[in-house]
């Protein structure tokens, strides 16, 4: 469903906009997955439909379509979703086991973490291979690792962003006295790092400013769970650091040697 309301946004906003179609170079398509996998499997199609249409419409075409867009589109889509069905993006279903008839709602780890609960009960391996509550792309830290090593072996994406914003959730968790593992392995912290983070359009491209922009999305990432009132910060880390990139390469671009930069140079 979201594919198709991502290709179906498409075609009609540039039809609206007297521009050629855009859907050929498939980049909708990507963006309807994307956002597939940052939404409960309970949640109305029509409610993803609407999120489909505010990433496409909005945070793409309204800025001139692919590589003009400031902010990941799936990312801006799921965060319209939250702000505007919060009930329908904060029921997850329990993974179904076998000899169940009917799915029931759970709390996610990440929510057991922010009401002060102890997820000791959930071992780490039912994390990493996806038995818990959580988005439909999120859960599986197993399958997600294994689509980064593809994306990284076929040079899609540089393992900078991933492993330096992983490592730095890792290191402040720990600093900030909480388990490192579980933050980790809970919410969309890889599927944001390997996935979403390392978008092309909206990430610096130099390596030093991809350093300052994973670092900064493990920041915010944590500070929004460990302080905020959402359990969850991936989303939001990630697209207030896209808003910071522009600023970002412009402080981090190697220059020519004797070229100074344009405000350290008072002539």
């Amino acid at each position: 469903v979201c594919v198709a309301a991502c290709m179906a946004a498409e075609v009609l906003s540039r039809w609206v906009m007297k521009r050629p179609s855009s859907v050929g170079d498939l980049s909708c398509v990507v963006t309807g997955l994307l956002l597939a996998y940052n939404l409960p499997v309970s949640i109305p199609l029509w409610q993803a439909a609407l999120g489909c249409a505010a990433a496409i419409v909005v945070a793409k075409q309204m800025f001139g379509g692919i590589g003009q867009n400031f902010v990941n589109p799936a990312l801006l889509g799921r965060i319209v979703l939250l702000a505007s069905f919060p009930e329908s993006m904060n029921t997850w279903t329990a993974p179904v086991q076998l000899q169940a008839v009917d799915a029931v709602t759970t709390a996610t780890p990440l929510t057991v973490l922010s009401s002060g609960g102890d997820l000791s009960a959930i071992p780490l391996d039912q994390l990493f291979f996806g038995m818990r509550g959580g988005c439909l792309g999120e859960t599986c830290v197993f399958a997600l690792l294994l689509g980064g090593i593809y994306l990284v072996l076929r040079r899609v994406i540089t393992p900078i962003i991933p492993l330096v914003y992983i490592g730095t959730v890792f290191v402040m968790t720990w600093l900030l006295g909480a388990d490192p593992l579980y933050h980790i392995l809970s919410g969309g912290l890889i599927l944001g790092a390997i996935f979403m983070a390392t978008d092309y359009t909206t990430s610096p491209i130099n390596r030093s400013g991809q350093v300052v922009f994973a670092i900064g999305c493990g920041l915010l990432t944590v500070l929004i769970r460990l302080y905020g009132s959402l359990p969850e910060g991936v989303s939001f880390a990630i697209v207030i650091m896209n808003i910071l990139t522009p600023l970002i390469e412009r402080a981090t671009r190697p220059l020519p040697f004797g070229e100074k930069r344009r405000w350290l140079h008072r002539g």
